[in-house]
């Protein structure tokens, strides 16, 4: 590895990503930050890229000219994402696809682009940013769990797979945390009458308890450490509580922990 490493963030102009760019650019990585938006982080040598994740073709585009500016891409961090909510049987397949998209392939396309370079050089860290909801499936908001859940296995996998070429891959976990992803998330309402009401309950408690969650940082503090120590597990889970809660979710019977999630959530 070089004195100074090249990491490249997608989804750091808010939230998780955003604190991930300030810990990464405070260690002194040289920091390139990824998403839709016109302007990136006001953070002081922080260089934006506009692209959609989904955007396969740009992706790599931007990958392969980071590489051949400084030379490697040593820090993969996949923040971008969002959530949708309702009745599966009234969300739409449009949403649901979107929903995938950005968290499952937007994360594939950036880890696709990312690779043949790290493999070059000889290491590499890729970090994606999963849910407890991977974990614990939250009734009315089954795709968002499902592309958490999707995020897991392949982090789980690639850390097979690319382990013999000194990169590796981890997945992060938080809980509620207190960010713009609250507001950004795509409700679908439709179908409340015909469940009595539990679409909106179950949206609300989630919503009030992301509110009153985690500070973006502590989640940020745990990906930075990550990005830089010698060797990672593939999964870890932020805060004290929802460790508990991964922990219960392992080691309890399914059908239990699902009778528990109804009662919480639905």
């Amino acid at each position: 590895m070089s004195n100074t490493l090249v990491a490249l963030v997608s989804g750091g102009s808010s939230g998780i990503g955003l604190e991930v760019v300030r810990g990464l650019s405070a260690a002194g990585c040289l920091l390139f930050e990824m998403s839709r938006r016109e302007q990136g982080p006001d953070v002081p040598g922080v260089m934006h890229i506009r692209a959609d994740v989904t955007d396969e073709d740009r992706v790599k585009q931007a990958v392969d000219e980071i590489a051949a500016a400084e030379g490697s891409v040593d820090i993969l961090v996949n923040c971008a994402g969002f959530g949708i909510s309702g009745a599966f049987e009234f969300n739409s397949d449009a949403e649901a696809r979107r929903q995938i998209e950005v968290n499952v392939f937007g994360m594939a396309n950036l880890i696709r682009a990312a690779v043949p370079h790290m493999r070059r050089q000889g290491w590499g860290r890729i970090v994606n940013v999963s849910s407890v909801a991977a974990e614990t499936p939250i009734p009315f908001q089954s795709w968002y769990s499902a592309s958490k859940a999707a995020i897991n296995s392949l982090t789980m996998a690639l850390a097979n797979e690319l382990k013999p070429f000194g990169i590796g891959v981890t997945a992060v976990m938080p809980g509620d945390i207190r960010t713009g992803f609250t507001a950004a998330r795509r409700k679908e309402t439709a179908g409340d009458d015909i469940y009595q009401g539990a679409i909106s309950r179950s949206v609300a408690k989630m919503e009030h308890d992301e509110q009153n969650g985690m500070e973006p940082r502590l989640v940020a503090h745990l990906v930075c450490r990550l990005c830089l120590q010698r060797k990672v597990r593939p999964l870890y889970t932020v805060g004290g509580l929802y460790k508990f809660f991964v922990f219960l979710a392992r080691v309890l019977p399914k059908a239990l922990v699902n009778l528990i999630l109804g009662k919480m959530y639905a």
